[in-house]
């Protein structure tokens, strides 16, 4: 029975909300980034993580912005696209759960969508010593910048078929990757998958990709 319980992270002057779902003995933990104007609550994100419990993974869903600093975003959509910012929350998570160990001293990955991919390289290219894989699931890993050119860690891009503006801005930053990058396009899916069994076949790749990468 996986252990599920509601936590506060402490990141500088943020107190960052988080649902935190652990197997038994976790292989390792992945730490999600949501896209703009997404939430933890993100259904896609919620099926996405319960497959990875299922392959034997923790993760941790949490909201890279407070709940003060959300109300200015649905407002202004400002916040959705400062990728420094969430950046540095999200590597804070991971400095978190390095120290903090509440799954244990197990490996650790970040999921990303959308622009929450771009902030997950970025936080991967900061905490290389931490962060052991990455997936971004119809990602804008272009808004990673220069960071994209400074990753090591192994990531792998998931793009929907037909979502082609979003697979160019993939293929120009595998490139970036160079050999840690891999890109793999599920056909008949859109941007949010939505197409029936897309989201599945999501979740099952990225399950192998961690369970690959944070297994030892």
């Amino acid at each position: 029975m996986d252990e599920q319980r509601s936590v506060t992270i402490p990141i500088g002057d943020a107190q960052l909300p988080a649902d935190l779902t652990l197997p038994a003995q976790p292989v390792g933990v992945v730490l999600f980034a949501h896209g703009s104007g997404s939430s933890r609550h993100s259904p896609r994100n919620v099926a996405v993580a319960r497959t990875l419990n299922g392959r034997g993974l923790g993760t941790v869903l949490a909201d890279l912005l407070t709940p003060a600093e959300d109300e200015v975003d649905a407002r202004t959509a400002e916040l959705r696209f400062d990728i420094g910012l969430l950046a540095s929350r999200l590597a804070g998570i991971v400095d978190w759960l390095a120290v903090e160990r509440p799954a244990g001293d197990v490996p650790i990955g970040l999921f990303g969508a959308s622009t929450g991919a771009a902030a997950a390289l970025v936080a991967a290219s900061s905490r290389a010593d931490r962060v052991a894989a990455v997936v971004s699931r119809g990602g804008r890993p272009d808004l990673a910048g220069n960071a994209l050119a400074q990753v090591r860690t192994p990531t792998l891009l998931l793009v929907g078929g037909l979502d082609e503006e979003v697979i160019t801005l993939n293929e120009r930053a595998l490139a970036e990757l160079g050999e840690v990058g891999e890109l793999r396009v599920i056909p008949g899916a859109t941007h949010l998958f939505e197409e029936p069994g897309t989201l599945e076949q999501v979740a099952d790749q990225a399950g192998t990709w961690f369970t690959t990468h944070l297994g030892r």
